[in-house]
């Protein structure tokens, strides 16, 4: 599951990473669902990409309550051709969400001690992501979610699930709209090589929300998670 990523990076990052210019993008680190957050779209019959915003939390078209998108902010890799709520986007409007690195948290000593999960040199990553467009009263709604795959040996102590991290060279085959068979799609959403990608704690007060800042991402120890002063 991902439920709280930053998306602490900076515009270089995002035009050298997507080869998009990217127009008033809003540096933040501790984002947490029903958030507008960035997205990474290609227009179809083109390889032209652009950065769109999102609420994060999919609603389906056919969607009648919008509160559907609290329970929709991730989406298993494994069943989205599958379920009603995601198989439309799956094959037809998918995205890829920017991103530093996301959180996850452990329980020590009897609180929630949130870890901040990175690639290896602080370099932008990529969520795969869905995305759909919903008309209400006040004119288009777009939301989004942010697909999950397996954990990797770094997360798996922390939990069962991990964001799906595409690699570059696969960014066209998963944005391009025009490409709908699963099994083009299916072996990119896969975990992201723990040698890969570094983790470390961070401080407690990324537990709420309201918490915002460059510091949500210094690290306040270096030991992992199976360092035995930690049990």
């Amino acid at each position: 599951m991902c439920a709280r990523y930053s998306i602490g990076f900076t515009e270089k990052q995002v035009r050298d990473l997507f080869n998009l210019e990217p127009q008033g993008l809003e540096v933040r680190y501790n984002v947490a669902p029903t958030q507008d957050i960035p997205g990474v779209v290609m227009e179809a019959g083109t390889h032209n990409r652009h950065l769109e915003y999102f609420r994060w939390g999919l609603v389906p078209s056919w969607a009648k309550d919008l509160k559907i998108g609290q329970k929709l902010i991730n989406a298993r890799s494994e069943t989205i051709f599958e379920k009603p709520s995601f198989r439309d986007a799956a094959r037809h409007r998918r995205c890829l969400i920017p991103a530093a690195g996301f959180y996850e948290w452990r329980e020590e000593k009897g609180k929630k001690q949130p870890y901040f999960f990175r690639l290896k040199e602080g370099e932008l990553m990529a969520f795969a992501g869905l995305w759909e467009s919903k008309r209400i009263e006040t004119g288009k709604l777009r939301t989004c979610s942010i697909v999950t795959t397996g954990p990797n040996e770094l997360v798996q102590p922390f939990h069962d699930r991990m964001p799906a991290v595409v690699r570059p060279e696969d960014f066209d085959q998963w944005l391009d709209p025009e490409i709908e068979d699963p099994q083009d799609l299916l072996p990119i959403l896969v975990p992201f090589p723990s040698e890969e990608m570094d983790y470390f704690a961070v401080n407690p007060a990324v537990n709420k929300v309201i918490t915002e800042g460059p510091e949500c991402v210094n690290p306040i120890w270096e030991e992992k998670v199976d360092a035995p002063t930690l049990f």
